[in-house]
């Protein structure tokens, strides 16, 4: 909402309101009205105010395709957007020069380096003073929901500050491949994967039997006393023949 200092015009549903400030310079401001839902501007990015879930809400597939549609990508789930990836080439798309493509991580597979793309989303919605707060612990984990809340939002943050310009993404992107992230349900972060080589090992029952298997007991010979007496006996019987 606006401040003490910047008070609406009479006609406040005017794009082309103007504020004075202290009397010298004068600065432009919008009231956006976007699928119902206000949007103020002070001659920067429109701050989108989500209250509830309207209508014209778009579905899961219909979200992804639009993702990929307007950036190039070949995301499959909501879920891979919690790389950040994307919304750092979105910012890129609507506001040029407030974050540096060289720095976003597009083949980011683990969850720091997922974190470090929204520390670039977080740096640009401070330099364009965008007022969402950022749930980067929810979102890095790749859960369903959080992430569909997220694009949801954005999606009408998109509609409200998008001018029509044409845009490359892949150009953008400066060679960089936007391979997307692994999918958060087959992948526990910061761990490594467990190798399943041993358990499909055709021979992995054959050993694990034989180190279960008890050894059979193998027979044993005579005790050496056996051995002994024998020879004492035999000794006896020659000395009693010789005499």
């Amino acid at each position: 909402m606006p401040g003490p200092t910047q008070a609406l015009s009479p006609n406040g549903e005017n794009n082309n309101d103007i504020v004075p400030d202290n009397g010298t310079n004068i600065i432009p401001y919008r009231k956006n009205t976007v699928r119902g839902e206000r949007a103020y501007s002070w001659g920067m990015a429109v701050n989108v105010y989500s209250t509830s879930i309207t209508q014209e809400t778009m579905s899961r597939h219909d979200i992804t395709a639009w993702v990929n549609d307007i950036l190039c990508l070949n995301y499959t789930k909501v879920e891979q957007l919690s790389s950040g990836a994307a919304y750092c080439q979105f910012m890129d798309l609507l506001f040029p020069g407030c974050i540096s493509l060289k720095k976003v991580k597009f083949q980011a597979k683990l969850e720091h380096e997922y974190i470090h793309n929204f520390k670039l989303l977080q740096a640009s919605f401070k330099r364009m003073n965008v007022d969402k707060i950022i749930p980067v612990e929810k979102l890095v984990k790749g859960r369903f929901q959080d992430n569909l809340d997220f694009i949801q939002w954005f999606k009408k943050f998109y509609d409200a500050n998008y001018d029509g310009k044409e845009y490359d993404p892949v150009a953008a992107r400066q060679g960089q491949d936007a391979i997307p992230p692994p999918d958060p349900g087959e992948q526990i972060f910061n761990l490594p994967k467990k190798s399943h080589h041993a358990a499909s090992s055709p021979t992995a029952g054959a050993s694990r039997s034989t180190s279960t298997t008890p050894k059979t007991a193998t027979p044993t010979s005579r005790p050496s006393s056996a051995k002994k007496g024998r020879k004492t006996w035999k000794h006896r019987s020659h000395s009693l023949q010789r005499r």
